[in-house]
């Protein structure tokens, strides 16, 4: 026989298999598990579960992921659109605001010449530095967005954050 030919099995629980001889060993052996798929039955050969058996944990994070939220657990939140500034301060683990200032607020839109600017961003880092250290914070982490680099607009807001006593985690 040359390594092209096709040899048929018969009789093995009453059905037929057919199987390549250039094939390996362990798709050799499938004339004794009829009914299987040879590509099914290498996945599951490779990932040593059961055809039909689920992963273990497939969603499950990893210890430092976690417990981040305990470590660090206040996070400052900073958003500019075109025509206001937004911060916030949120406890991580309960979702709870810890302190807010904008640019929107009936309190600053009508004291700031220029609701976007760098003095804008200052009032802002002052505000939630000082409603902070109210609410007894004195520690927070800082995530940058993805591609978003911390300078211009948002370096003022953390630097004066950092300014006034709020050290960042």
């Amino acid at each position: 026989m040359d390594g092209g030919e096709r040899v048929q099995a018969t009789g093995l629980y009453k059905t037929d298999i057919e199987f390549n001889l250039l094939d390996n060993e362990l798709c050799r052996s499938l004339a004794v598990f009829p009914g299987y798929n040879k590509d099914s039955f290498i996945r599951a050969a490779w990932t040593r579960r059961s055809r039909g058996e689920a992963a273990k944990r497939p969603n499950r994070k990893s210890w430092s992921q976690r417990t981040d939220m305990y470590m660090r657990p206040f996070l400052l939140d900073v958003f500019f659109s075109k025509r206001f500034i937004h911060a916030k301060v949120m406890h991580r683990g309960t979702s709870k605001v810890i302190s807010v200032a904008s640019t929107n607020s009936k309190d600053l839109r009508y004291s700031l010449t220029s609701l976007v600017d760098n003095d804008a961003c200052r009032v802002i880092g002052n505000l939630i530095a000082e409603r902070c250290k109210d609410a007894d914070v004195f520690a927070m982490s800082f995530e940058p967005k993805k591609n978003e680099r911390i300078e211009g607009r948002l370096g003022i807001v953390l630097d004066t954050i950092r300014e006034n006593g709020i050290m960042f985690v």
